[in-house]
């Protein structure tokens, strides 16, 4: 626990570089907005919908979209809580799809007790999606620049992506953030003729549960943070935290190959056979397995293991997979080879969508030039001697290089004050929302926060053990926290029946698509 502390509090983020919480007054009541309820084209006994909001929520008079929202009725009405809104993971997740699987997800009980509604986040799915050139998106240079030049190449090709993304998209295409997306989430609520909300979110969803629960305190009953977001973190703070992580994890994998005869490089020096492999990318001598006429960078190997370490499940197949571009040759029953294609994944469509807009008006992560990027790269590199960097946090600062200021919706520290706190629930070695996250935000909440610990792996709690899953449910159902300082026991990956969705970051894909 002493290093999760040290890594906190050594990374500071300077004051000047965000907006200060306020004091938060409870906002007036929206009027609520109809919703016409139509049978699912994919599940037709839940209901489907969409409540009209302003573009700008600051100039209501400025025009409007529709969200897209979907519910799923208690199956007990007389025994019914109320409704539990889930917040879907991205940003670029689907909340309207997690109710649709809700099944799965949540236990009889929590399913005959409450009506499970989502939404579509603006700039999203139902929502009014962010569209770009498909085009356009596939010319995406990599993020691991490596001159000056590289970086104003980076810079130029943001701004041609960004005209060309609102100029399909609209004017929305400047209100995406999850502050805005938390006054549409009101909106819901007022529509439904709920007083207060329940909540799941998970992973990037869970900075719309905190968004919401600084902002509407009172209309908070009883809010999951499963996998969370630390919205207080400056560049280095959020890059190095990022990277901590991707390391942590790639530990995790080597000592499962230590003790585990399954893996294929079970008896050797795992570490130094990764190394190996990325150095051997380094000096073009690395091809898809199977495809010699295709080269694998090193940035692609440590992306592609990243997105493994999301669910302890695909570690033997990333095993696999290390040793096929070990030798060259494909297996056949490599199940990791997602982005290793003999071409970019391209569409037929002349668009594509392109969320990651919100994370570009969540968080301003400023990189001055190539030499400021160098210097981050070098304390990466130390971090994480096997991993070099976190791929997300190259992906996303880069990705967004240039974005004009001020943001709407830039890094401050919690301010939140809810009668019921929020429960947090984050795995010990989770590569995206890494712990640290999960104690900074916890610390930040105060009292209006306590902590469930999972110390196992991968991403999201809800779905990784009978305990995690016990007292997430007993949360929502009785608003009963769990003591401070719970945890659970970690779950060998055979005995898990895992419900989080794949959410690895795709080289190849349009804009080098990434998902917390």
């Amino acid at each position: 626990m002493r290093r999760f502390v040290a890594l906190l509090s050594g990374l500071t983020i300077p004051l000047l570089l965000i907006t200060p919480a306020t004091a938060t007054a409870e906002r007036t009541e929206p009027a609520p907005a109809a919703i016409s309820w139509t049978p699912c084209p994919e599940v037709p006994e839940m209901d489907c919908g969409t409540i009209t909001v302003p573009v700008d929520w600051k100039h209501p008079e400025g025009g409007t979209f529709q969200v897209g929202v979907a519910r799923r009725k208690a199956t007990d009405p007389a025994a019914r809580i109320g409704v539990l809104t889930l917040g879907a993971g991205g940003p670029g997740g689907s909340g309207v799809n997690l109710v649709l699987t809700s099944p799965r997800r949540f236990s009889p009980e929590v399913l005959r007790r409450f009506d499970i509604v989502g939404l579509d986040p603006r700039g999203t799915n139902r929502s009014h999606p962010i569209l770009c050139s498909t085009d356009l998106l596939t010319q995406a240079p990599e993020p691991l620049m490596k001159s000056q030049a590289d970086f104003d190449r980076m810079v130029a090709y943001n701004k041609r992506l960004r005209d060309d993304c609102r100029a399909r998209t609209g004017p929305l295409f400047d209100h995406v953030d999850s502050l805005s997306t938390a006054a549409d989430l009101d909106a819901f609520r007022a529509a439904l003729g709920e007083r207060q909300l329940s909540f799941w979110g998970g992973s990037y969803g869970t900075l719309l549960g905190q968004l919401y629960a600084e902002r509407y305190p009172k209309r908070v009953r009883a809010f999951v943070l499963d996998s969370t977001m630390d919205h207080s973190l400056g560049t280095q703070a959020f890059m190095d935290t990022e990277t901590w992580g991707a390391q942590d994890a790639f530990n995790e994998f080597a000592a499962w190959c230590d003790r585990d005869s399954r893996c294929l490089q079970h008896g050797q020096d795992v570490k130094a056979f990764w190394r190996g492999l990325l150095e051997r990318a380094d000096r073009g001598e690395l091809h898809v397995p199977g495809e010699p006429d295709v080269p694998v960078t090193a940035f692609m190997i440590a992306n592609e293991a990243l997105g493994a370490f999301y669910d302890p499940f695909n570690w033997l197949a990333l095993s696999q997979l290390l040793a096929d571009l070990d030798t060259g040759q494909a297996t056949g029953d490599s199940t990791l080879r997602m982005s290793l294609t003999s071409a970019p994944k391209t569409s037929a469509e002349e668009v594509s969508p392109n969320p990651l807009q919100i994370f570009c008006l969540d968080y301003r992560l400023p990189i001055r030039d190539y030499r400021e990027f160098a210097g981050h790269l070098r304390r990466m590199a130390k971090i994480a001697p096997e991993m070099r960097y976190s791929p997300i946090a190259l992906v996303t600062s880069v990705a967004c290089l240039g974005t004009p200021g001020p943001i709407p919706n830039p890094q401050h520290r919690l301010n939140v004050r809810t009668d019921t706190p929020l429960l947090v629930a984050n795995s010990l070695h989770d590569p995206a929302t890494v712990y640290p996250w999960a104690l900074g935000a916890t610390r930040q909440l105060g009292r209006s926060g306590r902590l469930l610990t999972y110390e196992g792996w991968g991403h999201i709690v809800l779905g990784r053990g009978a305990c995690g899953n016990q007292i997430i449910e007993s949360y929502l159902l009785t608003q009963t926290l769990p003591a401070k300082g719970a945890r659970c026991p970690a779950v060998p990956p055979a005995e898990v029946s895992t419900l989080s969705e794949p959410v690895a970051p795709q080289p190849g894909t349009p804009g080098w698509g990434f998902r917390f």
